[in-house]
C-alpha cells in the first residue's frame, strides 16, 4: 500500500506544471507555468515548447518540492505524463522524472494524459463521498473530444468521438478568425457573455444522428463563412458578441445531445449512471450548464473538477500516479513516450 508522497510532472502541450500529492491525494504542493512564448504565432510551436519545458521544469520542480516541505527520499514515486502529445515535451517531462527515479531509487509511473483527465474526478473532495468505477467521461480539450466508459485504472471503452476537429480546437480557430487572439478559447467565452445567442443560426453538427461521434469541421466553416461577409472580416463589436454567443450556444447544444446519446448507451452497457466532464473546455461555463441539464434529464448525477484542475496540470498526474502505484503498477525506465497513445491501450 502506498503511503508515502508523489510527485507529478505535466509536459504534453505549453504548460509546464509539477505537484506533490500526499498519499491520501491531498494537494501539498501544486504550480503551472502556461507559456506565454507562443502568443505571437497564434498557436503553440512544438519546438519553442519544448525549449520552455526544459528551461522551467527544474526550478518548477524544486519549488513545489520546498512548497511540500519535502525531499526525493521522502517520496514513493514519481509521475509523469508520457504521451499523449508533443513528443519533444513529453520527452523533457519524462526524462526528468526517469532521471530523478533513477537518481533516488523511486518508482516511476508513465502517465497516459487522457486517462489523468478520466481520474481527476476522483480526487478527494470532488465528488461527496467519493467517485466509484464505471462511470462516463466526456473529455473535451483542445486535442481531444470523446466518450468513454471509465471501467477502472487502465480499463477504458471508446463509446465515440470527433471525427475532425477536437472542440477546444474549434473555439481556438473560431477566436482566430474573430482577432481575438490566443488562447482563444476563454477569451470567446468572454465575448460571449455580452452576446444574443440567437443572432446567427449555426449549424449542430451531428445532431440527434446514431452513436455519439462529434464533427466541429462544419461548424467552424459556417462562422468563417460569416466572418468573410464583413469587409476585411471585421466585426462590429456587438456583431463580434452576438457571433461568439451563437457558436457557443452551438457547441454546447451539440455536446449535450452527443452526451446524451453517450448516457444512454452507457446506462444500457452498466446501469451506473455518472457523467464527468473533464478537459479544458469544461471551465466552460455555458457547457456546463448544458451538460448539466442534459445529465439531469436522464436521471444522471454530474460531475467536474474544479476550474484549476479542468486545464492540464500535474496534479491529475500525481493523481494517477497515486492510483497506479496502489495497483502496484510501474514502468520501466526505458517506457519511451508516446505522441499518440489512445486509452483503450492501456489494459495491455
Amino acid at each position: 500500500m502506498l503511503g508515502k508522497p508523489v510527485l507529478g510532472i505535466e509536459t504534453s502541450c505549453d504548460e509546464t506544471a509539477a505537484a506533490v500529492l500526499a498519499a491520501d491525494g491531498a494537494v501539498l504542493a501544486e504550480a503551472v507555468l502556461s507559456q506565454q512564448e507562443h502568443a505571437a504565432f497564434g498557436g503553440v510551436v512544438p519546438e519553442i515548447a519544448a525549449r520552455a519545458h526544459l528551461a522551467h521544469l527544474p526550478g518548477l520542480v524544486a519549488r513545489v518540492m520546498q512548497q511540500a516541505g519535502l525531499g526525493f527520499a521522502d517520496l514513493g514515486g514519481i509521475a509523469a505524463t508520457s504521451g499523449p502529445g508533443l513528443i519533444g515535451g513529453l520527452i523533457v517531462g519524462a526524462g526528468f522524472a526517469k532521471g530523478a527515479a533513477m537518481a533516488h531509487g523511486l518508482p516511476f509511473v508513465a502517465v497516459n494524459h487522457l486517462e489523468a483527465h478520466a481520474l481527476t474526478a476522483r480526487l478527494p473532495g470532488v465528488v461527496p463521498g467519493g467517485l466509484a468505477f464505471p462511470y462516463l467521461l466526456l473529455l473535451v480539450s483542445g486535442g481531444h473530444c470523446q466518450c468513454v466508459s471509465v471501467e477502472g485504472v487502465g480499463r477504458h471503452v471508446r463509446l465515440g468521438g470527433t471525427i475532425d476537429d477536437a472542440v477546444g480546437e474549434a473555439f481556438d480557430k473560431v477566436a482566430k478568425l474573430m482577432g481575438l487572439g490566443w488562447p482563444g478559447g476563454p477569451a470567446l467565452e468572454r465575448l460571449a457573455a455580452q452576446g444574443d445567442a440567437a443572432r446567427f443560426a449555426l449549424p449542430r453538427p451531428l445532431f440527434g444522428r446514431p452513436g455519439c461521434d462529434f464533427s466541429f469541421s462544419g461548424l467552424k466553416t459556417a462562422v468563417a463563412q460569416l466572418v468573410a461577409a464583413y469587409p476585411a472580416g471585421a466585426l462590429p463589436g456587438q456583431d463580434a458578441a452576438d457571433l461568439a454567443a451563437s457558436f457557443q450556444r452551438a457547441v454546447a447544444v451539440t455536446l449535450a445531445d452527443r452526451a446524451g446519446r453517450a448516457m444512454e448507451m452507457f446506462a444500457a452497457r452498466h446501469g451506473a449512471r455518472t457523467l464527468v466532464v473533464a478537459g479544458g473546455v469544461a471551465a466552460n461555463q455555458a457547457i456546463r450548464a448544458a451538460l448539466t441539464a442534459a445529465a439531469t434529464t436522464r436521471d444522471f448525477s454530474f460531475a467536474a473538477p474544479p476550474l484549476r484542475l479542468c486545464g492540464d496540470n500535474a496534479v491529475m498526474v500525481a493523481w494517477t500516479g497515486i492510483e497506479r502505484l496502489r495497483l502496484g503498477l510501474t514502468d520501466p525506465l526505458d517506457h519511451a513516450p508516446r505522441p499518440r497513445w489512445p486509452m483503450d491501450e492501456l489494459a495491455a
